[in-house]
């Protein structure tokens, strides 16, 4: 094989590696199996259906059309209707110790699943 086609292959295979550690996760599949998920840094993508907000801090609902998920922010929300893609850490919700009482989450928080975001990226 020459040096030329070898090259081509290995670029377009680092090409596939790195666009396959980028895809989202539909929450379908984080909410069917969240103890695959928990506590691991994913990628979704959707449309904001609540936001709450409070000075930076707050928690914003994506619905991804497979199901909806709460992202908890320390760094602002986006407004409802925002098309997001979000960055963050799956965790239960009565297990938000890390962000010091910072965040007061909407009732609907009590318990469950949520996202603990690390970077968002709004279109």
């Amino acid at each position: 094989m020459s040096h030329r086609l070898r090259g081509v292959l290995i670029g377009c295979l680092a090409v596939a590696c790195l666009s396959t550690a980028c895809a989202s996760t539909s929450i379908n599949r984080i909410l069917s199996d969240p103890s695959r998920y928990r506590n691991d840094e994913v990628t979704i993508s959707g449309s904001v259906t609540e936001s709450v907000s409070i000075v930076d801090r707050g928690a914003y609902r994506i619905d991804d059309r497979s199901g909806q998920l709460w992202v908890v922010s320390t760094q602002g929300v986006p407004r409802k209707g925002a098309r997001v893609t979000v960055k963050g850490t799956i965790r239960d919700a009565f297990d938000l110790g890390n962000l010091g009482g910072r965040v007061n989450l909407p009732p609907a928080l009590a318990s469950g699943l949520v996202m603990v975001e690390t970077s968002h990226r709004a279109r």
